[in-house]
């Protein structure tokens, strides 16, 4: 092996109390040259300041006794103090190794997938409080990624696998003569492919949205208009669901400067995803108002409302409350993915609030006003 590689291979507890000792040697070599050079001759000093002849045998006696005395003095306290500074380098050298090699440990861990992995406060100061607070939020941050995304795959091979399954099972009875290629069976095959389609799009969607890769054409738009246009769009759905679609806009609202087909996009999936989740003869209201310096965009239902365990992740992708009611209603587990990017993406926020479950929900999008 190199000279460089047993180096490296040296662990940071023996450089720590190397480096320590070399500190500690340097000054006790520089106290005693200091001690050396100085101490003699102000005692010599006082000796004639004294009155005393600087050639008599006594004074020369009691100065060799001083050089003597200071000497072995210097000595003992010098070697005190370095077995007292080791012992105190060795535990300290050791409580800091040991520290950064857990974090090096569960790094490791961490690297190796092992996600559950945490560091265990030092007590050494902030600082090291502060890094293994830093490491264990970031491998909570990565234990959530790591399941949302096993969910986020199981889910997408669920969404795929449905369409596909049906569509394969309708193309073999088609080649079988089981069922005639009739209006229906293309109706059936038709409404899979657009499945598809659709989450092809959302995907494409959301990822551009999270990855900051839209380009927003910005103009200034009144939110009378954006409130109208959604619901002119959600009109005929809402009249087929059985659901009392309404409008309203505090007057006196600032426009915003928005991407009107982006902005649509959002408040769509917004109202669709109301209409959904809210059984006939309930009610969904597209609301805008003012609050400060934002302009708000609410979208409140009277439908099945969600559980406040559900509402810190309503936003995620597929994430779903009511798994088999959502799968059957078509939603492909995206909008409010969707929403919430590109909400984000014009300098908004978005927040999701209700007061339980069967009690109705309000999304409520912030943007700021126009100057």
């Amino acid at each position: 092996m190199s000279r460089s590689g047993r180096r490296h291979q040296v662990g940071l507890a023996p450089r720590l109390l190397l480096a320590l000792l070399i500190v500690l040697a340097t000054a006790a070599v520089t106290a005693w040259v200091v001690g050396a050079l100085v101490g003699p001759r102000l005692f010599h000093q006082h000796m004639v300041e004294a009155g005393l002849d600087d050639n008599d045998a006594a004074v020369l006696h009691a100065e060799e006794a001083f050089r003597s005395a200071t000497s072995t003095a210097a000595t003992l306290a010098f070697a005190a103090a370095a077995l007292a500074s080791a012992g105190v380098s060795v535990v300290l050298a050791r409580r800091i190794a040991a520290s950064l090699g857990a974090v090096s440990t569960a790094a490791a861990a961490l690297g190796a997938g092992t996600y559950g992995v945490r560091v265990p406060s030092s007590g050494l100061g902030a600082e090291f409080d502060q890094l293994a607070g830093s490491f264990n939020a970031m491998a909570d941050r990565l234990e959530d990624a790591q399941r949302l995304r096993e969910r986020l795959l199981a889910d997408l091979a669920h969404e795929v696998r449905t369409p596909i399954a049906t569509i394969a099972g309708y193309l073999e009875a088609v080649e079988d003569g089981v069922r005639p290629m009739d209006d229906t069976t293309v109706a059936v095959l038709r409404d899979q492919a657009d499945r598809l389609t659709r989450l092809s799009h959302d995907l494409s969607a959301v990822t551009h949205a999270e990855a900051g890769d839209v380009v927003l054409d910005l103009e200034l738009a009144p939110p009378e208009q954006l409130v109208q246009a959604a619901v002119q769009a959600a009109a005929e759905r809402a009249a087929d669901a059985g659901v009392e679609l309404r409008a309203h806009v505090d007057p006196g609202v600032p426009a915003v400067s928005v991407d009107r087909h982006r902005m649509a996009q959002v408040l769509d999936n917004l109202v669709t995803n109301a209409l959904r989740h809210t059984p006939p003869g309930g009610s969904v209201s597209v609301l805008a108002g003012r609050q400060g310096g934002a302009v708000t965009f609410t979208v409140s239902d009277t439908g099945d409302g969600i559980a406040a365990e559900h509402l810190p992740h309503v936003f995620e992708r597929f994430y779903r409350a009511d798994v088999a009611r959502d799968r059957d209603s078509g939603g492909s587990g995206i909008g409010l993915a969707i929403s919430k990017a590109l909400t984000e993406a014009h300098g908004g926020t978005i927040l999701a609030s209700s007061p339980g479950p069967g009690r109705g929900a309000d999304f409520v999008v912030r943007l700021p006003a126009a100057s």
